[in-house]
């Protein structure tokens, strides 16, 4: 299902979202945190969606158990490396991580700047270490309101050298796109690409928001962009791409059927459609899975699969030396 002779990206895979849980029960042991949870099958239990979830803040509460035990900058530090190392044992040729620093901070009131610093350098680590290419996305934790998002910025912008991009992550339909417009502005004027998640927990509004008040050049999920003909004909139309996640959109409830997903229509209607992970550690899940999906359970053909995994080189938020360098050596032109 996967063509090793093309690279393989993952360009939505959340860093908080993907902590270990043999690291969870280690750091809490380290920082004498109690857990509920009495073994290690217990916490796997705890913090992984066996099926799905009522709704996205249902699932998002999943991910609290594991940024609760990030006491320190080192713990930190030891998730982005250990993200890197996942990245190469899943296979990825490049991957781009993103992380919400406010997010990792609150359970033990770590500075924004602490985690920030914490999580470029083990990012850089594991990449120098494990030789995957990783760029860092920064996330503004939309449901803890626009003053703290504004405050996560100025974070993420002391190492704006070190992110590509912004996105816009939690309560989608609660802190619509219109209240984080100067927060993005920001973010375009230091020269980051964006990427929102949007048409997740809300209708295709929510998308052409995203695009137009915030410039967002991809989507993160996009789902709801099925129910609009005339948006998906302008996202075509100007190449918006859309981050297809199949099983966290249907762990959510964002797709009550993965055989019925819209992926196929996005593709049928000319829309650069990628498939990522999004939260492998919640969901259990890696990226070859989500192929395997996409080959059995939803029926894309393996010219759809190539193209999609051509498709997560060309909208990735890299430099055009390393685009090249990767098609190149993949034989993909």
């Amino acid at each position: 299902m996967i063509n090793t002779d093309f690279p393989l990206t993952d360009l939505h895979r959340h860093l908080d979202g993907n902590i270990r849980t043999s690291t969870i029960w280690q750091l809490a042991e380290e920082f004498s945190i109690p857990l509920e949870q009495k073994n290690l099958q217990e916490l796997i239990d705890a913090t992984q969606i066996k099926v799905k979830t009522t709704d996205l803040l249902a699932f998002l509460k999943k991910m609290e158990l594991g940024v609760s035990v990030l006491a320190s900058e080192q713990a930190c530090y030891r998730i982005a490396y250990e993200n890197v190392e996942d990245a190469k044992l899943a296979g990825l040729t490049y991957a781009e991580l993103r992380f919400s620093p406010v997010f990792m901070a609150k359970a033990h009131n770590l500075s924004i700047e602490q985690v920030v610093d914490a999580v470029v350098a083990g990012c850089k680590a594991g990449s120098q270490a494990f030789g995957v290419p990783v760029n860092l996305i920064g996330i503004l934790s939309r449901s803890f309101g626009e003053k703290s998002c504004y405050q996560e910025l100025q974070g993420l912008l002391r190492a704006k050298d070190d992110i590509v991009a912004l996105d816009l992550a939690g309560d989608e339909k609660g802190y619509p796109a219109n209240r984080f417009k100067a927060h993005f502005s920001l973010a375009r004027d230091v020269g980051w690409s964006i990427t929102v998640h949007a048409g997740e927990a809300d209708g295709p509004a929510s998308i052409l928001d995203a695009i137009e008040i915030l410039g967002a050049t991809r989507i993160g999920h996009g789902v709801t962009a099925c129910e609009d003909a005339n948006l998906m004909d302008f996202m075509a139309n100007n190449g918006i791409s859309i981050e297809c996640c199949l099983t966290s959109n249907f762990q959510t409830g964002a797709c009550t059927d993965i055989a019925q997903h819209p992926i196929k229509t996005f593709i049928e209607k000319g829309i650069i459609v990628t498939l990522n992970t999004d939260d492998p550690g919640v969901s259990g899940i890696e990226i070859a899975d989500e192929y395997k999906l996409a080959r059995e359970v939803v029926g894309l053909t393996s010219a759809d699969l190539r193209q999609i995994q051509l498709n997560g080189v060309e909208v990735a938020f890299m430099s055009d030396g390393l685009k090249k360098e990767m098609l190149d050596l993949g034989n993909c032109r």
